[in-house]
């Protein structure tokens, strides 16, 4: 006796990927990710055969899926996450042949993605030693910052006179002005950030130049 096959129905699979700050590729950001971080959500349908899709996403955040941040109809979208907060990512499918619909997730299977973005944390330092030993070579952001979606920072000698300047928390200065190395003494930083949680971090401190400092036990930074 011939068997027939089982008939096959489309299906989709939602998933996503993310870039962080770091250009890590992860696939879950909700236990808390830095600001910006790029997301590509995809359907991935199977089996559609025929049928005619539909694919709606829905990106919103807690209670309020009726005012989404994002409404969009195709079938994999991007978004970049740049402030704080509980985001819910939904995907809504739908496939039609003649007077047969399939609808994805049916009503009161709705199961998101949640993606959850951390609140601002930017500190500046106020010395390092870049006197090439491998410690505190580069003046830079305190190691701990997050969720910083612009940054400028400026620095400028004791008459005012720009020397250098960089616009990536990763980044910093080598305390170099024309490939030499500035005498020790005190500079100035200035920086105007923005945090993903709106927070607007306008920073001017002093910069000790400590050429002599050698750290035997390599400590992260001479500030305190």
């Amino acid at each position: 006796m011939a068997t027939t096959a089982a008939a096959q129905y489309p299906t989709v699979d939602p998933t996503a990927t993310y870039t962080t700050v770091d250009g890590e590729e992860i696939e879950d950001a909700s236990d808390g990710q830095n600001a910006p971080l790029v997301a590509h959500f995809a359907a991935n349908p199977s089996d559609v055969g025929d049928y005619s899709a539909r694919y709606e996403w829905k990106i919103y955040e807690p209670g309020e899926e009726d005012t989404p941040l994002v409404h969009r109809f195709e079938e994999e979208i991007d978004y970049t996450f740049t402030t704080s907060g509980s985001f819910y990512v939904q995907l809504y499918a739908t496939f039609t042949l003649g007077t047969d619909t399939i609808s994805y997730p049916e009503e009161g299977e709705e199961d998101p993605i949640q993606v959850v973005i951390s609140e601002s944390i930017l500190e500046m330092p106020n010395a390092f030693s870049p006197n090439g030993d491998g410690y505190n070579d580069v003046y830079k952001a305190k190691e701990g910052y997050q969720s910083i979606v612009s940054f400028k920072a400026t620095i400028i000698n004791r008459w005012g006179q720009k020397l250098y300047s960089w616009d990536d928390p990763a980044g910093g200065w080598d305390g170099k002005v024309n490939g030499h190395t500035v005498k020790d003494g005190v500079y100035f930083v200035i920086v105007d950030a923005m945090g993903a949680d709106g927070k607007h971090y306008k920073i001017r401190r002093d910069v000790n130049v400590l050429t002599g400092y050698h750290d035997e036990e390599g400590s992260s930074s001479l500030d305190e």
